[in-house]
C-alpha cells in the first residue's frame, strides 16, 4: 500500500496481535470462570476496537492521515457488498423460520428417513438444513433435543450422535451460500459464490460419501426407535429450495437472496402465520441478528487497512514466504493460517476476516486460484471449528446432553 519499505514492519502488526490476544484472552478468563459459552461472552466488535486504539498509537503518520485510511478499509467496496448480504441473508433466514421452514424441513427429513438409520438421517437434516439456513449454530440448536432424545431412546452412542450433528451441520455450512463463512470468504478472494460451491463440493462430497458408510457400518442402532408421524407442511421448504438452486443457477447473489425472502413471506401471510406489520418487524430482526458481524467486518476491514499501510500485512508475507516454494505450499499454508486463526479465536467467520486480506496477497503472489483459496478458508476453519472443544457448534450440542 503506501508503505515503502519492502521489508513490512513487524510494529504495525502488533495492533493485529492485540485484537486476537484479547479477544482470546478474555475468552479463556470467561471460561475459567465458569461461563459455558467462553469466547461468545464477550463480543469480536469490541476486541477489534481496542486492536484499532493500538493501531493509532502504533503506525506512524499524522491522525488524520490515519484516519482517513481507517474509514477508506471500512468503506471498501468489498466489505460494503460482504455486510449487504450479510444483511440479506439474516432477513431470508429469520423470515423462513418464523414461517415454520425449519420445523417442516426438520419433520420432512425424519418422515422420509427409516428409523433403523437415524443416525445417517441426522447427518443429512443437519447437512441440508444448515445448507439451506446458513448456520450450524442454528442447526445443532434446533436438531440438538430431537438427535439427543434418539440416542436416548437406543443403543446409539451419545458422543456418536452428538459428532455426527456437529459434523452435518459443519458440512451444510461450509457449502451454504448465505452462510457468513462463505461470504466472507468469497468476498475477501473477489470470487462468485457458485464458483466457490463448485470448488469446495469437490473436497467436501468425498468425506461426505466416507463419513455415511462409517455411519452406516457403526451408527446403526441395534434397537430402532419407533415409527412416529411427523406433520410437515413441504410449502414451507420451497424458499429454501429456490434460494439454493437459482443461486448455484447463477442469479445475482442480492436478487436471490430477496426474492427468497419475499417468497417466504409471501407463504407466511398465506398461511396466517404472521401479518404485513409483524412480517416487516421479523425481516428488521433479522437484520439485528447481523449486527455483530457487519459491524465486525467493517472495523475489521478497517483495521487491515491500517495495519497494511504501516506494512504490518509486507512483514507477515515476508516471512510466510519463507517456507512457500510455490502453489501447493501456498495452499498448505492458507490452511494452516487459517486453522491456527480459528482456533484462537474460536469463531470461523471471524478467522477468515482476519485471513482475507494476507490470503489474497499469497494467492496474487504465488498463483493460487482464488476460488480455491476461498474454498480452503471456509473448510479448514470449519474443520478447526468442528474440533475445538470451546467452539460454539460443540459447546452448544453438549448443552443437550445435560454433561
Amino acid at each position: 500500500m503506501d508503505n515503502k519499505n519492502s521489508k513490512g514492519n513487524f510494529i504495525a502488526l502488533i495492533p493485529f496481535i492485540v485484537f486476537i490476544v484479547t479477544y482470546l484472552g478474555i475468552g479463556v478468563m470467561l471460561i475459567a470462570g465458569g461461563d459455558p459459552m467462553g469466547f461468545y461472552g464477550f463480543k469480536a466488535p469490541i476486541a477489534s476496537i481496542v486492536g484499532i486504539i493500538v493501531a493509532f498509537f502504533l503506525i506512524k503518520g499524522k491522525l488524520d492521515d490515519k484516519f482517513d485510511v481507517f474509514v477508506k478499509g471500512c468503506g471498501d467496496e468489498n466489505i460494503i457488498i460482504m455486510c449487504i448480504i450479510y444483511l440479506l441473508a439474516g432477513a431470508f433466514s429469520t423470515v423462513t423460520g418464523a414461517m415454520g421452514g425449519v420445523e417442516s424441513t426438520v419433520n420432512l427429513g425424519l418422515s422420509i428417513i427409516p428409523p433403523g438409520l437415524i443416525t445417517i438421517g441426522i447427518f443429512i437434516i443437519a447437512a441440508f438444513l444448515s445448507l439451506a439456513t446458513g448456520t450450524s449454530v442454528g442447526t445443532i440448536t434446533t436438531l440438538g433435543p430431537i438427535a439427543i432424545g434418539f440416542a436416548a431412546k437406543t443403543t446409539i452412542s451419545m458422543p456418536l450422535i452428538v459428532a455426527t450433528l456437529i459434523g452435518g451441520s459443519m458440512f451444510g455450512d461450509n457449502l451454504s451460500i448465505i452462510s457468513d463463512t462463505t461470504i466472507a470468504a468469497t468476498k475477501t478472494q473477489g470470487v462468485e459464490m457458485r464458483d466457490k460451491f463448485r470448488t469446495n463440493i469437490m473436497i467436501a462430497l468425498p468425506a461426505v460419501i466416507v463419513t455415511i458408510v462409517l455411519l452406516f457400518i457403526f451408527g446403526r442402532p441395534e434397537v430402532a426407535p419407533a415409527a412416529e408421524v411427523y406433520e410437515y407442511n413441504i410449502i414451507k421448504v420451497i424458499p429454501y429450495l429456490f434460494v439454493l438452486i437459482a443461486a448455484l443457477a447463477g442469479m445475482n447473489v442480492f436478487v436471490v437472496l430477496t426474492l427468497g425472502t419475499l417468497l417466504a413471506g409471501g407463504i407466511g401471510l398465506y398461511y396466517g402465520t404472521f401479518g404485513a406489520l409483524e412480517y416487516s418487524n421479523i425481516v428488521f430482526e433479522g437484520f439485528n441478528g447481523m449486527f455483530e458481524i457487519f459491524l465486525l467486518s467493517m472495523l475489521t476491514g478497517g483495521l487491515a487497512a491500517l495495519v497494511s499501510h504501516g506494512g504490518g500485512l509486507e512483514w507477515l508475507l515476508n516471512k510466510i514466504r519463507g517456507f512457500i516454494k510455490g502453489t501447493r505450499s501456498a495452499e498448505v499454508g492458507i490452511a494452516l493460517i487459517t486453522m491456527l486463526t480459528d482456533a484462537a479465536t474460536a469463531n470461523n467467520t471471524v478467522a477468515i476476516i482476519i485471513d482475507g486480506p494476507i490470503v489474497r496477497n499469497i494467492c496474487e503472489e504465488y498463483k493460487v486460484d482464488p476460488r480455491r483459496s476461498a474454498s480452503l478458508m471456509d473448510s479448514f476453519s470449519c474443520v478447526m471449528q468442528g474440533f475445538i472443544p470451546y467452539g460454539a457448534q460443540l459447546l452448544m450440542a453438549i448443552q443437550f446432553t445435560n454433561g
